[in-house]
């Protein structure tokens, strides 16, 4: 895997900020008995997304919130528990709720999600054609679930994907270098940081 560019990144068309999954209310998103491991660093990450989330409105890009929700019967949640993952993002619990330093305007969307991609079942694609995306940046996680399979599908609806590896965890570091190694593979220029990401937003706004 080559080092992403921290140099002011190439944006085809409009640009779109996806914040993926980025949840937890006042903790953290995955509970206990839900055994999904979280690699470190969130500290260290959440600031970066928050700078960015409010530099992106400066300039007038448009910022999309995603969340995972299941029904606490479970009715919803498909095929996701069986492999590692027990329950998880049930409505109603406060592990599920968007992180709170996470504050959607009224003129933003927040579009949940029944399964790991933010495209499938959802508006996502009604929302990105309405605002004439051709570029996704995706922040948020896990890199080797969520943000993996929406890259995954972004990339065969034709869009340019942009995943800013110091905004994005993993539920490990493996795991995580896999999935951006694997990004890269279907874009060569999908590898980004928050830093290449700036320098581009103070040439437009």
């Amino acid at each position: 895997m080559s080092a992403p560019s921290s140099a002011p990144i190439s944006v085809t068309g409009n640009a779109v900020l996806v914040v993926v999954d980025i949840q937890g209310g006042s903790g953290d998103p995955a509970q206990p008995e839900s055994g999904i491991p979280l690699m470190g660093g969130k500290e260290g990450r959440a600031p970066k997304v928050k700078n960015l989330i409010a530099r992106c409105r400066q300039a007038g890009v448009p910022v999309v919130f995603i969340q995972e929700v299941h029904k606490p019967s479970l009715v919803d949640i498909g095929r996701e528990l069986d492999g590692a993952e027990g329950p998880h993002c049930v409505e109603g619990e406060d592990g599920t709720a968007l992180a709170d330093w996470i504050d959607p305007q009224p003129n933003e969307f927040v579009i949940r999600k029944r399964r790991y991609s933010a495209f499938f079942g959802t508006e996502l694609e009604i929302v990105l054609k309405a605002y004439k995306a051709e570029t996704l940046f995706l922040v948020g996680g896990l890199t080797d679930v969520c943000i993996h399979y929406t890259a995954v599908d972004a990339h065969q609806h034709d869009y340019f994907v942009r995943v800013l590896t110091d905004c994005v965890g993993g539920s490990s570091e493996r795991a995580h270098q896999a999935s951006l190694e694997a990004i890269e593979y279907l874009q060569r220029d999908a590898l980004v940081t928050s830093d290449g990401v700036l320098e581009w937003l103070n040439t437009v706004g």
